[in-house]
């Protein structure tokens, strides 16, 4: 699928951003045509080849009905972790992998929760950060509010499980 520029895209393991430009650069000695999007959070650009734009698992961004669903579902789903940190850790992972939004919100929720309830390893709260900045960005995009509404929203839904 071919993207143009201001079209909004997903990058499985970064988040969400738009298209600005399409530049053509040479890099290691081949010349390619790379999508240069910018990302909400941290003000951070990326450079992704196009023609293997696919194959990494660049989607569009979802429309704010669903981003909707997926606040609703953050609410609504419950803390299913195992408790042995070397497997929650690798099914975490897995599911942050899978670029579906809705596995990612599990891992967020869910390592959040265990944030405030018990703290996080270094491994964990970086995995935390990680997954946050995927389902924040999306949000943000989706819904043109700022990355701090999206996350006052998040934490207040944690606080209120405590």
């Amino acid at each position: 699928m071919k993207y143009g520029i201001g079209d909004k895209i997903v990058y499985p393991m970064h988040g969400a951003g738009i298209i600005e430009a399409i530049e053509e650069r040479e890099i290691m000695g081949v010349l390619q045509k790379y999508y240069i999007m910018k990302m909400p959070i941290g003000d951070m650009r990326v450079m992704i080849p196009m023609n293997n734009a696919e194959e990494i698992g660049i989607r569009d961004v979802i429309d704010e009905t669903e981003a909707d669903r997926v606040l609703k579902e953050f609410k609504e789903c419950r803390n299913d972790m195992d408790p042995n940190w070397n497997k929650r850790y690798r099914e975490n992972m897995s599911r942050i992998k899978s670029g579906d939004i809705y596995e990612v919100v599990r891992v967020v929720k869910n390592l959040m929760f265990r944030d405030k309830s018990r703290g996080l390893s270094t491994g964990e709260r970086k995995m935390l950060n990680s997954a946050k900045q995927i389902l924040v960005s999306e949000l943000v995009v989706a819904k043109s509010l700022s990355q701090g509404d999206i996350e006052y929203m998040m934490n207040e839904i944690v606080e209120a499980e405590l």
